[in-house]
C-alpha cells in the first residue's frame, strides 16, 4: 500500500508533512465540524474525545471514497481557561484571540488517526501545554499584518511550527513529536521514503 492521503485542506498539515519527507495528496474530508463538536459537548464527551472523534470522521469520510490508501485524518483543539476556541473566522476576531491568550498557558489538543476503509488503524492524541509571551497591542497588529490571512487556518490564530513560534515563550510537550510519530508511522505503513 503506497497511497497516503490526507484528509484537509489545511496548508499546514501538507507542508508539514512534506518537510518531514512524507508524500501524501490532500482531499478535504468535507466533514461538518461544528456538528461534531456540539454533538460531542452534548453528549458530555471530553475535549481530547471531540478533538478524537473529529480526528477519525475525516479519515473515515475520505476513506471510503479511497478504500485501498492510508487515509490521516486530524484536528486541534486549543483550551484556555475553560473556553474552546477555533479557527477565526476574519482577522478582527483573529486579533481578539491574539488578545485573550496573552500572557496566558494554554492547551492544544491535537488529534490524528489514520483510516483504511472504514477501520481505525493508527490513532494518537497530544496535548502540549503553550504559554504565549504578553502581547501588546503593536506586536499584535505587525504579527497578523506580516503573517496575513494563514492565520484564518489555524486554532488561535497562529501556526506554531511557522511564524506563530514568535509568540510564545513557554512550550511543553510533544507537538513536533506527534508529527514525527505521525510521519514515522506513515512511513511504516505506505513505505515512503525521505526525498
Amino acid at each position: 500500500m503506497s497511497r497516503l492521503i490526507l484528509a484537509s485542506a489545511s496548508r499546514s498539515r501538507a507542508r508539514m508533512l512534506k518537510n518531514a519527507g512524507i508524500s501524501a495528496e490532500a482531499i478535504a474530508s468535507g466533514v461538518d465540524e461544528d456538528v461534531i463538536k456540539r454533538e460531542g459537548q452534548i453528549d458530555g464527551l471530553l475535549m481530547d474525545d471531540i478533538a478524537m472523534a473529529l480526528a477519525q470522521a475525516k479519515a473515515r469520510a475520505v476513506s471510503t471514497q479511497y478504500p485501498n490508501a492510508l487515509v490521516n485524518g486530524a484536528d486541534q483543539i486549543l483550551v484556555c481557561d475553560g473556553q474552546n476556541y477555533n479557527k477565526p473566522h476574519d482577522m478582527v476576531e483573529a486579533r481578539r484571540h491574539l488578545q485573550s491568550l496573552s500572557g496566558k498557558r494554554h492547551e492544544l489538543l491535537t488529534a490524528a488517526s489514520i483510516a483504511v476503509g472504514d477501520d481505525i488503524v493508527w490513532q494518537h492524541l497530544s496535548a502540549p501545554q503553550l504559554r504565549m509571551r504578553v502581547l501588546d497591542e503593536s506586536f499584535i497588529a505587525t504579527y497578523l499584518e506580516t503573517a496575513g490571512p494563514v492565520v484564518l487556518e489555524s486554532v488561535g490564530a497562529y501556526q506554531l511550527e511557522g511564524r506563530g513560534a514568535q509568540l510564545f515563550d513557554h512550550v511543553e510537550g510533544d507537538f513536533f513529536l506527534f508529527w514525527a510519530c505521525l510521519c514515522c508511522r506513515s512511513w511504516h505503513f505506505c513505505g515512503n521514503k525521505a526525498r
